[in-house]
Formats: structure tokens, C-alpha cells, sequence
């Protein structure tokens, strides 16, 4: 498969930003964020294949004007990084880049090359170009008479799981002609002013640059159930979903990590959350930008069981709740800066195996819909960081979770063939099988 990029240009505001909205203040969330896209890939049919070239000039079309009119109310992604405090917002645009691939869509699906799929984004991965160029940068590649690909970049700098779904929803509903549905709140720096972090700059992480690779594993509804059976105990009597699913997969990469180190380590889980309901009173959702923590599990040395690693995920989100989130309200640096300074002694700590786990399971990304129906499949795929799990839900919408699990390449040696791991998860299937997929809607052609 090979993409080719048939043009770029640059989408600006399709109304100017008024004069007293130019500069835009950064949180203190927002200062600690790395300039780094996060990566998310839609995939859409077309049922329409005798019309492809005409139908795929409409979709490119609809799909630039609809973004320029979502800027005009999402402006500070439209702007440029100033420093470290500041966005400039004056309407430089985001990229936007057009591609070609010959060959189907149901191909793609078909034998999934989860490696391949990066192609379909427009950007390196781990790149840190939004640092000083575009905040948002997408891809729309047209496939050869059945589909196109929505391949979107949000830089991390400004935005956060929520904030990337709440953009996602904007533009969506502007593409269907409501877009005053969804109205971003921009009062993040009011709440958590920034300061000066001078004195963090000491601190930064090194990630390890050890050779992984990338596996994806559905986990069905019914499987979900039969674990959350047995995960269940008088400590937490009903796990969620992604709790179940977080400690089977942390049992068996733990398991793979011991046997090949022949080390029994202790091990730290790392969880994103969103501070938005955490905080008292809570917070819109459509708040923008980063606000988000990281919750702990530990396991010790001991031997590894489901049951105790259920307790030690929910035990970790009730200790940062009745912990973490005063600090926050009673003085936000302070409990940033503490946690910052904990967090990069775990790090570098070689006497830890670290995961890091990204949740958004709950996240409605399979409603995303441009004018020509919802996605038959959307993926997080990308980043590169070893021990990383990322969750979403499946486009099946009956519970089931996606899973991505990035490992050592020795680990996910031992990890893909753990006979309890397989006992509940499907490594890697086909979408066609699951769900065949569905073609557009005729809205698009029509409203044009």
C-alpha cells in the first residue's frame, strides 16, 4: 500500500478572530503538556462507487469548509504556540493535507497492518511540530471507490482526551449543520493560572527508546463479563469493564516481563483521569484544554492474581480522590509540582516496571459523523512508548473493548501467546468479519 499526497493547504478561521481574543493564556495543565499530536484515525464507506471522483471532490470539499467554520468558535487551535505562558491567535490556520491510495478500504480492514496505518496521518509520530507550527493537522485519503480516511492530529499542548472529543463533536455537528450545539468553554487558565517553571526544567522524562511493537485485542462483550466474574471480590464486588480489562492485561505483560527478566520487580500502573467530574463543583466537559492526572496502581514483588490487581486500580482512584483533588483545590502548583517530582523518581527508577495506561472507552467517538454517516471503524493507533495500553470501545457498541498494547519486542513475544490473555481476547481480527461495513449516507451528495 502506498499513500500519495495529492495536495496541502492551510485552513484558516472562515471569520476572523475578534482583537480581544488574540492571546490566549495557557494553564498550568497546559505548561507541563508536551507539543505532541495525539493520533486518531476514522474510516468511513462509500456506497456510491460509480461516482467515486466526483463523490470524493464533495467530501474533500465539505470537510474543508465545515473545518474552517469550526475554527471560528475553536480559535485558539487555529493559533501558534508563543511560549510557554501564550497562544497567538490570529487565524494562522491548521494544516490540512489530501491523499490518494490505490487499493479498497476493505482491504485495510480486512488484513489489518497496524504498522501501515500510519501512513494515513499527517505527521511523524511523537513529532513536536506543533510546538511551533499548526495546533491541528489532518489527512483525508480517498480510497479507490469505497471509502475514505479521516486521519486527525490535536496537539497535546492544548488539548486533553476530553477536549479532543469535544473538538471531534464540534466539528462533526458543523458538518451537519448544528454546529451551535457544541460551545467550547475556554476558562481553564482562570481556574489554574500558570507560573513559572523554571525550576521543573530539570525534570524532564527520558522515555525509553527500546524497540516495541504494537498488538490489538477485542475483547468481546461476553468475555468482559465472564472476567469481570472472576475479577469480582469482596473488595470491589463489581469491577467496571476497564478494570477488568486493565488487569488481565497488566497480569499477563508483568507475567512476560518476569519471565524474561527473571526478575521479580515491583510494578507501577499509571492511569490518565479526567479532573473535569473530580473536581468540586465539577466541570463542563466542553471545558478546553488539559485537565488531567495520572492515578497509581502498585504491585509489589509478590505472586500476581486478578482479584488483587482490581483492588489495587480502584483502591489507587480512591486515594487520588480523596487525596489528590484537595490539594488540587487548595493550592494546584504545590500538588502539580509534588506529583511532577514523584513521577519522574518512578521514571527513572529501574527497580519498576512502569505501564502507562490511556483510557476512553467511554469516549463517543463512533458517533462522529462528517455528513455521510458514522465511521465503521476509528483507531488511537500510534505513539511508539514501551509498556503503553490505550482502550477505546469497539465499534460493535455492545460494551466490547479495543485494545492497543505497545511492548519490548521480547515481551510481547511471551505477552500474545499468554493462554489466559487469549482465553478472553481476539488477537488482532478482522473488522469485515465482525461487522461488515456499512455505506455512507446519501446526506453529503445531497446537501451540496
Amino acid at each position: 500500500m502506498k499513500v500519495d499526497i495529492v495536495a496541502k493547504e492551510i485552513i484558516k478561521p472562515s471569520s476572523p478572530t475578534p482583537d480581544n481574543l488574540r492571546s490566549f493564556k495557557l494553564s498550568l495543565f497546559d505548561q507541563l503538556a508536551p507539543a505532541v499530536y495525539g493520533p486518531m484515525i476514522f474510516f468511513y464507506p462509500n456506497g456510491d462507487t460509480t461516482h467515486h471522483a466526483f463523490l470524493a471532490d464533495q467530501q474533500s470539499h465539505h470537510l474543508k469548509k465545515s473545518l474552517a467554520d469550526t475554527l471560528t468558535r475553536f480559535f485558539p487551535l487555529a493559533g501558534r504556540i508563543k511560549d510557554n505562558f501564550t497562544i497567538d491567535c490570529n487565524d494562522y490556520g491548521v494544516g490540512c493535507v489530501e491523499a490518494r491510495v490505490n487499493c479498497l478500504l476493505s482491504e485495510i480492514l480486512e488484513h489489518l497492518d497496524l504498522e501501515a496505518l500510519n501512513q494515513f496521518l499527517p505527521f511523524e509520530l511523537d513529532s513536536t511540530e506543533s510546538s511551533t507550527d499548526s495546533l491541528i493537522l489532518v489527512q483525508s485519503t480517498f480510497f479507490n471507490c469505497d471509502g475514505v480516511a479521516i486521519g486527525v492530529g490535536l496537539s497535546h499542548k492544548l488539548t486533553d482526551g476530553a477536549t479532543y472529543g469535544t473538538f471531534l463533536k464540534g466539528w462533526s455537528a458543523t458538518a451537519l449543520g448544528v454546529g451551535d450545539t457544541v460551545v467550547p468553554l475556554f476558562n481553564a487558565s482562570s481556574l489554574f493560572p500558570p507560573r513559572n517553571l523554571s525550576t521543573m526544567t530539570s525534570m524532564a522524562l527520558n522515555f525509553s527508546k527500546e524497540k516495541c511493537v504494537l498488538r490489538r485485542l477485542v475483547f468481546a462483550a461476553p468475555k468482559i463479563d465472564a472476567l469481570k466474574a472472576i475479577t469480582a471480590s469482596p473488595g470491589v464486588q463489581n469491577p467496571t469493564r476497564a478494570e477488568a480489562v486493565t488487569a488481565l492485561i497488566w497480569k499477563c505483560a508483568l507475567n512476560a516481563a518476569r519471565s524474561n527478566s527473571r526478575i521479580l520487580r515491583p510494578s507501577l500502573l499509571s492511569q490518565s483521569v479526567n479532573l473535569r467530574s473530580q473536581i468540586v463543583p465539577p466541570l463542563p466537559e466542553n471545558t478546553i484544554g488539559n485537565l488531567g492526572a495520572h492515578i497509581s496502581a502498585r504491585k509489589d514483588e509478590s505472586e500476581i492474581e486478578l482479584q488483587g490487581l482490581v483492588r489495587e486500580i480502584r483502591r489507587g482512584k480512591q486515594d487520588f480522590s480523596k487525596k489528590y483533588v484537595k490539594k488540587l483545590q487548595d493550592d494546584a502548583f504545590k500538588a502539580i509540582t509534588e506529583t511532577f517530582k514523584e513521577a519522574v523518581s518512578m521514571f527513572k527508577s529501574r527497580d519498576i516496571e512502569f505501564y502507562k495506561l490511556t483510557n476512553m472507552s467511554n469516549f463517543p467517538f463512533y458517533e462522529i459523523d462528517f455528513g455521510w454517516g458514522k465511521p465503521t471503524w476509528v483507531t488511537i493507533s500510534g505513539a511508539t512508548l514501551k509498556n503503553l495500553v490505550k482502550l477505546m470501545d469497539s465499534r460493535e457498541g455492545d460494551g466490547s473493548i479495543e485494545a492497543l498494547v505497545i511492548l519490548s519486542e521480547k515481551d510481547m513475544t511471551l505477552f500474545e501467546c499468554d493462554k489466559e490473555l487469549l482465553a478472553y481476547a481476539s488477537l488482532n481480527p478482522s473488522l469485515l468479519k465482525l461487522n461488515p461495513m456499512r455505506p455512507m449516507t446519501p446526506l453529503l451528495t445531497s446537501s451540496l
